[in-house]
């Protein structure tokens, strides 16, 4: 073999190996509280989060914090192959008495997010229980001071009016946490994963480097920092079973191309357009579900191009929060691909 092959074979081994080293992906979790049977949806037990800790230590998985792996991301970083980031939301004092010594044992890092207007209630941490979190290397984000619904407006509010309250609340919230804790938070997650393109907008106005919604999914490059999926665990949810397969997904490479964001505003059910990556993934077998109704219509768009699908729920979508859910599987049946759409009708 000539020199010339050598380094040409040598510059394409090199060029496999870098983008496999950023193909890594991140599972991110959300829970809220641990081991409180009186609020079974938002709940997981001590036992449970034990065993899914247990297992995340058996396959060698690294535990990022979400802060990390935004800044991975932004920054063209790799992200580790196995990767994982544990979630929480709104501070509950069982947080403190049931994980966080879980954590503390398998030394695995983990990011809160607080609304500040609960801080000290009952039921709540407070501020100084929050403080010797931090001190032990917790991740805080802001959740909002008054945990709102961010997209509903009040009677007779216009839009420049709605956006002047959603931003003074999310500023209330973003001084008490500097100046409680000594931390200005760079992340944000939207209070019952709802968001839309003009609530982005602010948040990125106001400096934010990402923020978490609750539409379930994998993490990966060239994820939308500012809707960045977590599988939820609680409720039915809340498993051994369930975390082992969510552990399991990879993000399907999917570009939404229609609409802009996931407020219904008119057709019911939604239309999403999306265009799918299919290399190495049988599309041939590709599926989505809807909550509460079974399998959506995926039809092949041509005047999208190449990859294009049209997606659409046979019935208007139940709740007030929905989505939809594409998977699909491996060709070689080694793994399945995960992504989901979030849908939020304001109205109800």
């Amino acid at each position: 073999m000539s020199s010339g092959i050598r380094l040409a074979v040598f510059a394409l081994i090199l060029c496999l190996l870098a983008t496999s080293a950023l193909a890594g992906e991140a599972n991110v979790f959300v829970y809220h509280r641990f081991g409180d049977d009186r609020y079974p949806s938002t709940n997981i037990s001590i036992e449970t989060f034990s065993a899914q800790l247990q297992l995340l230590k058996e396959r060698d998985y690294t535990v990022l914090t979400l802060g990390e792996i935004v800044e991975r991301l932004r920054a063209g970083k790799a992200i580790p192959e196995r990767c994982a980031a544990l979630t929480v939301d709104d501070a509950y004092t069982t947080f403190l008495s049931g994980a966080m010594p879980l954590l503390r044992r398998f030394s695995y890092p983990v990011t809160l997010f607080v609304n500040t207007d609960t801080v000290g209630s009952r039921g709540y941490l407070g501020w100084e229980e929050l403080r010797g979190l931090v001190a032990e290397g917790v991740e805080i984000g802001n959740h909002t001071a008054s945990h709102l619904y961010l997209l509903n407006r009040k009677s007779g509010e216009d839009p420049g009016s709605w956006r002047q309250r959603i931003t003074a609340d999310i500023r209330q919230a973003q001084r008490l946490l500097e100046t409680e804790l000594g931390r200005r938070p760079l992340l944000f997650a939207y209070p019952y994963g709802e968001y839309s393109p003009a609530v982005i907008e602010i948040l990125k106005g106001e400096g934010y480097r990402g923020a978490a919604a609750q539409q379930s999914g994998v993490v990966a490059s060239g994820a939308d920092l500012f809707a960045l999926p977590r599988f939820p665990m609680g409720g039915p949810y809340a498993t051994f079973e369930g975390f082992r397969e969510k552990l399991a997904m990879r993000a399907l490479p999917v570009t939404v191309l229609s609409p802009a964001g996931p407020v219904i505003e008119g057709e019911d059910p939604p239309t999403l357009l999306v265009r799918i990556e299919g290399r190495g993934i049988d599309l041939t077998r590709l599926r989505c579900f809807v909550q509460g109704q079974g399998e959506a219509t995926i039809v092949a768009d041509s005047a999208g191009g190449a990859g294009a699908y049209l997606v659409r729920a046979g019935v208007p979508l139940s709740g007030r929060r929905n989505k939809y859910t594409l998977t699909a599987p491996a060709k070689d049946g080694g793994h399945w691909y995960w992504f989901s759409q979030l849908w939020v009708n304001p109205s109800r």
